[in-house]
């Protein structure tokens, strides 16, 4: 497989003009384009519109269980739709904290089953609250244009990949000047006070004369680079923040700033998909005077935009889980934030280092650091033991400190920053840049701040990881291993964790051979997701599993399973439901204590929801009666067994859903007993949500 790269070849030429019709239809003020590949479920930033990439960077690759319109509406395959400003702040604070007072819409590109991309759009918040049919149908249109190009190319064998960086389109224009006209513009803008265009990364494009003299500088020196960078003066945070919320947001902005202490200058800044124009006037001497004192020059490295990638990389942090949430996350916003090079994570283990996330290296070449011990010579190790950021300007200033130091391919400057809570040793954060690079108190005391925002992190996630592999542990050994195999049965069973909390459910399951011709089979639910739940469900199926090998009949089972359960006093409650298999008769007997009720299949395909009496929930009335219901088990008979977490969805009705189980059950084929169980949990779960464990045990009986 030969994949295109990014922005060459026609199809790229083709999905950019689809990309070009929607956004003429549908009239946004900025979109994005994300493909998602097939080795890894990351959406990765392949087209952009009427933004820049400085601003983009934060959504290169967004992870598709985050909680962002554009990962939604892949794991929903529907369009998602955010009418207001409030709407997305309330559902996706992290995205309204840097891209605020927006609409969004975001809609997943498919082809048959899958997924291969999403598009995003956003629109100011003054726009109406509801998606116009125009634009619901110019999405549609290209999603499925864009699925057919994107699965053709996938299908020929060379897919379309995402690039580093995204294909950045030309503004859609109404029409091309002519020359005249051209020069009519430019004239124009010559004879305003002070004219200046930028393009959306903040470049000079143009700018008058008149414009060049108010900011004592000379066209030429201005052309191409971006005034607050080239220009002392306004080098404080001010024109860059209001030059990037002028592009976010598509408003017109206005500041004032001081050239000098007498003399002050008025700026107003014109936004579109083409960049922003400005408008410089200088103020009258009294109303200079008068002007509010200009702000303090910033102490950020970068100005507004680190400040802007810092903020999200915080937001982003409140919101990872994992230790590989903590490095993506990291990797996506200190790299654009700091403009380096390359990142390596590493987290302290039994006193070694190991290497948990990178960003611009060859993993070959971090091989040899990952598993260093602390008490190595080399610069992790040492920056990590002595508890001291280290700096290298150069790379004979790295040599000098480490002469057996190795450089990787052209980078010449390091910062290596020790990850620590409260002096414990956590980890370590490597920066490194591809030039020599000087590294200011102000920016080192930064990246400082910054480390020990990452730590707390990191140690947050790494104490989540090792409690998630303790719940995976505990839920091993609290489950049968295995299922005995019984003869004429056949069985297929199925766990699904929750997966919130320590990930420890209290839904159970166990298939119990009583002799040569009958088994027992049990299916319950304890409330709750901790380990108090998990441990009352280890002694409730213990006791089902004793009271079935003594031969007791199901009622006389529950009862006495309720009464253990009164006298343990847990303070919880449990569903159950028990049935006995007597297969040499081809029979059944059933209790149950307030669980969903089971799902007969008939060896003609038929199938029906078993009426079974309900019993009280056990663990509230030590004396409650349990009834026993027996049935017919023919061979061909399929018996349905699951927990509550396979039909209850906030907004469900659970009876329907029940019943829709079972009409499913009919329509899926039996052949295969695992094929069947699988085809059931996909379509019960498709596009819910799930909040509850969910538990469900198959049974068939054969000749």
């Amino acid at each position: 497989m030969q994949p295109v790269a990014a922005g060459s070849g026609p199809e790229w030429d083709e999905l950019a003009t689809l990309f070009r019709d929607l956004v003429r239809e549908a009239e946004p003020s900025g979109g994005m384009l994300f493909l998602l590949p097939s080795r890894e479920p990351v959406l990765q930033l392949s087209m952009l519109y009427g933004m820049s990439w400085h601003i983009a960077a934060p959504w290169a690759r967004i992870r598709v269980e985050e909680a962002i319109p554009a990962a939604e509406a892949v794991r929903d395959r529907r369009l998602v739709w955010v009418g207001s400003a409030d709407q997305l702040a309330l559902h996706y604070p992290r995205l309204a904290l840097v891209v605020p007072e927006h609409t969004v819409a975001a809609a997943p590109v498919l082809v048959g089953d899958g997924v291969l991309g999403v598009v995003c759009l956003l629109w100011p918040a003054s726009r109406p609250a509801l998606l116009a049919q125009g634009e619901r149908e110019a999405i549609d249109t290209f999603c499925r244009r864009a699925g057919l190009l994107l699965g053709a190319a996938a299908d020929s064998g060379h897919p379309l990949t995402p690039g580093a960086r995204p294909q950045v389109l030309e503004p859609v224009r109404p029409h091309r000047p002519g020359t005249a006209e051209t020069m009519a513009a430019y004239d124009f803008a010559a004879r305003l006070p002070g004219a200046m265009s930028l393009d959306l990364e903040g470049r000079t494009t143009f700018v008058s004369d008149a414009a060049a003299d108010l900011l004592g500088a000379s066209a030429d020196d201005l052309l191409g680079v971006r005034p607050w960078e080239h220009l002392r003066w306004p080098g404080e945070p001010l024109f860059e923040d209001r030059f990037r919320a002028s592009v976010i947001s598509h408003r017109p902005a206005h500041f004032t700033v001081a050239r000098s202490p007498d003399r002050r200058l008025s700026f107003q800044l014109y936004p579109d998909a083409s960049g922003v124009s400005v408008h410089i006037t200088p103020l009258p001497a009294e109303a200079s005077r008068e002007a509010q004192r200009p702000a303090r020059p910033s102490a950020v490295p970068g100005g507004a935009t680190t400040l802007y990638h810092l903020t999200h990389l915080a937001a982003s942090l409140t919101e990872t889980v994992e230790v590989e949430d903590v490095t993506e996350r990291v990797a996506d916003q200190l790299v654009p934030a700091f403009g380096a090079s390359g990142l390596v994570l590493m987290t302290v283990d039994e006193g070694r280092l190991r290497v948990v996330g990178h960003r611009g290296y060859d993993p070959a070449f971090l091989a040899p650091f990952d598993g260093q011990p602390l008490t190595s010579d080399a610069p992790p190790a040492r920056a990590l033991t002595l508890q001291q950021p280290a700096f290298f300007t150069d790379f004979a200033d790295f040599r000098s400190a480490h002469p057996d130091a190795v450089r990787y391919a052209d980078r010449d400057a390091w910062a290596f920053l020790p990850l620590a809570i409260r002096g414990r040793p956590v980890g370590l954060l490597v920066l490194s840049y591809n030039r020599a690079k000087r590294f200011p108190p102000t920016e080192r005391h930064l990246l400082v701040s910054v480390a020990g925002l990452v730590a707390q992190a990191l140690d947050r996630a790494r104490l989540y990881d090792a409690k998630q592999r303790l719940a995976h542990a505990l839920q091993r050994d609290l489950l049968p291993r295995e299922l005995p195999v019984v003869p004429g049965l056949r069985v297929a069973a199925r766990y699904l964790s929750a997966g919130h909390g320590m990930d420890i459910g209290g839904d159970f399951y166990d298939l119990i051979r009583c002799d040569s011709d009958s088994a027992a089979a049990v299916i319950g639910d304890v409330q709750g997701h901790n380990v108090q739940a998990a441990a009352l469900m280890g002694q409730l199926r213990t006791a089902v599993h004793a009271h079935a090998a003594a031969g007791t009949c199901p009622g006389e089972l529950m009862a006495r399973t309720n009464q253990l359960m009164c006298d343990l006093n847990p303070g919880l409650f449990a569903s159950c439901l028990y049935v006995h298999l007597d297969l040499a008769k081809h029979r059944a007997a059933l209790a149950t204590a307030g669980h969903p009720p089971p799902l007969l299949r008939h060896p003609d395909g038929r199938s029906e929801v078993l009426p079974v009496p309900t019993g009280l929930l056990l663990g509230i009335n030590p004396d409650a009666e349990y009834a026993t219901k027996d049935i017919p088990l023919p061979p061909g008979t399929t018996l349905a067994l699951y927990t509550d977490g396979l039909v209850e969805a906030p907004g469900t009705d659970i009876d329907e859903a029940v019943a829709d189980l079972a009409r499913q059950l009919a329509l899926t084929p039996a052949d295969d007993i695992d094929a069947l169980i699988d085809g059931l949990l996909r379509h019960a779960l498709r596009g819910i949500p799930r909040t509850d464990d969910v538990a469900m045990l198959l049974l068939r009986t054969t000749r």
